[in-house]
């Protein structure tokens, strides 16, 4: 399944968003404008939905509350509304739509509590709370029936597809020098601190086959490195990727991952993810670190990639070497305009004089990108 339509109110940076999504799709825009946010908003349901440690409170609380999350510019109706539509495909009717309004407690704690949740598989109304008892019991409000086991299981689904969302924005640092930074790592690891784990804890089958494919990539991106390993450290029994580079001496051009360039672990981790499963993944400036002459590459190997495991990927980006692939379709972009009422999201073909040009024939690189410039960026290098 894929989101095949999403629509917010009141969402961070977002007063309103309508916007059908594709399975692939790239989210464009001035800094700070919301790309980040926008793909939190699928984190936000994953935490809601995950079986052990999530919840609404929980998902609320890690955002900083409900005000936090509420958009500046909403004004009088201060709602907070979530709503996905999934389907099997972007032209398919969906088969399941949930929807959650929030708002705070006007006293006491002043807790998130949801205005109403509702849920409907096709044209058949499964749940729409507030119920009866909801209204009996208002602390029954603070939870969604979503997060639960013995409420949510004629819409299980959509908790299991949720739960199942993976978000990549792998620091090298975090990953590289894991031993000695001794930090705690978040909770579901964003930043690929636990990669390693993720990798040591796949089948044995599987991470020979993942890694296989991952070593035949990285042999065109990385022209040096010859072989790549999956290894246990022989003392403390901790996992660790190791390397063959070409080297005059046989054998003495290994390494391990504290020595891979930036650019290698994020394409390697970036390939992992993409082969690892064929649930909703959110990317986070996959261009980061790598070469233009890679970065050309990725909008189409995103796309071999996920058509095999038919999964949906999302993609936040400043990248113009990314994006002047031919192949990417004007509905993949989403160009985000901030304004004084908050940002626009609009799919590229609906943005008139982005349309013509895409029409012409014009890459999204050169149709949508130049409308993320700031206006007097010339400006900036007159600074002193």
């Amino acid at each position: 399944m894929i989101v095949s339509r999403l629509i917010l109110k009141n969402w961070r940076n977002f007063r309103h968003v309508d916007v059908n999504l594709r399975e692939r799709q790239f989210v464009v825009g001035p800094n700070a404008s919301g790309k980040s946010n926008l793909l939190d908003v699928f984190r936000f349901l994953r935490d809601i939905a995950k079986p052990e440690g999530g919840g609404l409170q929980k998902a609320v609380k890690s955002r900083g509350g409900v005000s936090k999350i509420r958009s500046l510019a909403a004004r009088r109706d201060p709602e907070i509304i979530v709503e996905i539509y999934l389907a099997n495909s972007p032209d398919e009717e969906p088969i399941w739509h949930y929807a959650i309004g929030l708002k705070q407690e006007t006293r006491g704690y002043r807790q998130p509590i949801l205005s109403f949740e509702r849920v409907s598989q096709g044209n058949k109304k499964l749940l729409d709370r507030p119920d009866s008892q909801d209204k009996e019991d208002p602390e029954r409000l603070k939870q969604t029936f979503l997060e639960q086991v013995n409420t949510n299981a004629q819409f299980r689904d959509i908790a299991r597809y949720l739960e199942s969302v993976t978000y990549l924005h792998l620091v090298p640092q975090l990953l590289r020098h894991a031993d000695t930074l001794q930090g705690r790592q978040l909770e579901d690891d964003p930043f690929g601190q636990g990669f390693l784990d993720r990798v040591a804890k796949s089948p044995p089958r599987t991470q020979k086959s993942r890694l296989a494919k991952i070593e035949k990539a990285l042999k065109i991106a990385v022209p040096q490195l010859k072989q790549l390993q999956f290894e246990r450290d022989e003392d403390s029994g901790r996992p660790h990727l190791a390397a063959l580079y070409s080297h005059w001496r046989p054998n003495a051009g290994w390494q391990r991952e504290d020595q891979f360039s930036d650019g290698t672990l994020r394409l390697l981790a970036l390939l992992w993810s993409l082969l690892e499963g064929d649930s909703l993944l959110l990317l986070e400036e996959p261009e980061l670190s790598l070469n233009a002459g890679i970065v050309e590459q990725l909008a189409p190997l995103i796309y071999r990639m996920q058509r095999q495991r038919r999964r949906q990927v999302l993609i936040g980006t400043h990248s113009e070497d990314l994006l002047r692939d031919q192949g990417i379709d004007g509905r993949e972009a989403l160009l985000l305009t901030p304004d004084s009422e908050g940002t626009r999201v609009e799919v590229a073909t609906k943005v008139k004089d982005a349309r013509a040009l895409l029409d012409a024939g014009l890459p999204i690189a050169d149709a949508v990108l130049p409308r993320t410039r700031p206006g007097n960026v010339e400006q900036l290098g007159l600074f002193e």
